[in-house]
């Protein structure tokens, strides 16, 4: 099985393409070939181009628990960078379809920066989806373990819980982002972000991702906080995005349509042997505990 390795602000994933796939990739395989030390080791996986569908491209993005993502802002520079290096794309915008919506892609600087229409945020409840009556869910409250967050949720094809805290830390994210992950009101699990306003334009977040566990960066995740702060009145409509991987630069119009730009690295190319699968090992579920209940979980 070839691939090819790339990473957006060290968020990486593996590029295969269907034909490299013999039937389907069960959830056990996804999880060892995304480990660390047992597989090749990344991210997730990027499953294109599939064929079929409306758009110039169709994606399919599995996360390291073999659960599928709707949506992935990293993931989607990144297929756009490997479409680019194969000669499918040039400079010119194209489309890709995912589980979480259509988004055009524009390729710039030789492949090392990409620009991707995230489409529009919205924080409406049944959207996202958060139990309870129909809202837009912001600046509610939570408790965890003893511990009470202020909330906002959003969509941006895929769901999100935008923590509002002070000093938002690694700790942090790993020690409340699966609880909150997992709550019952987030019926189909959430991301999660720890979020920071610094100034006008400027915001940090720490990012519990959702069948994945603790990420560098993360593109939806960047856009979802960005959305709630300006949505909140903290933050204007262009905002820099800093996290531990680097930095994203997200843009909003009137309508909450929100366009993300950033780098992506081509890492390496390669090919999976096959002696890779003939033993049990490990999977990455010894380190993530939480379990994927459907298909876009």
């Amino acid at each position: 099985m070839k691939y090819a390795k790339y990473h957006g602000l060290g968020n990486d994933y593996l590029v295969i393409r269907p034909t490299e796939v013999n039937g389907e990739l069960e959830p056990e395989q996804v999880q060892l070939i995304c480990h660390r030390n047992y597989g090749v080791g990344s991210d997730g996986l990027l499953l294109g181009p599939l064929p079929g569908g409306a758009c110039d491209f169709r994606l399919r993005i599995l996360n390291t628990d073999g659960s599928e993502a709707e949506k992935s802002g990293n993931g989607l520079r990144i297929f756009s960078r490997f479409l680019y290096d194969q000669g499918l794309v040039h400079e010119n915008p194209f489309t890709v379809e995912t589980p979480g919506g259509t988004v055009v892609c524009r390729v710039q600087d030789g492949g090392k920066t990409v620009t991707v229409e995230m489409g529009k945020v919205s924080f409406l409840s049944t959207k996202i989806p958060v139990t309870g009556k129909e809202r837009e869910v912001l600046r509610e409250h939570m408790e965890i373990s003893g511990t009470l967050f202020e909330y906002c949720a959003a969509t941006v094809g895929n769901p999100h819980c935008v923590i509002l805290c002070k000093k938002p830390s690694p700790e942090l994210a790993r020690q409340y982002g699966p609880l909150i992950e997992t709550d019952s009101r987030f019926p189909y699990r959430t991301n999660v972000q720890f979020l920071e306003v610094l100034d006008r334009q400027n915001i940090r977040i720490e990012i519990w991702e959702r069948g994945a566990g603790y990420t560098l960066a993360s593109g939806s995740s960047s856009t979802a906080a960005a959305a709630a702060a300006y949505r909140l009145g903290l933050c204007d409509s262009a905002i820099t995005v800093n996290m531990p991987g680097g930095n994203l630069a997200i843009r909003f119009s009137q309508d909450f349509a929100a366009t993300m730009t950033g780098p992506v690295t081509r890492v390496c190319q390669g090919i999976m042997d096959p002696e890779m699968f003939a033993e049990q090992r490990p999977s990455n579920k010894a380190l993530y505990t939480s379990k994927p209940e459907n298909k876009y979980l």
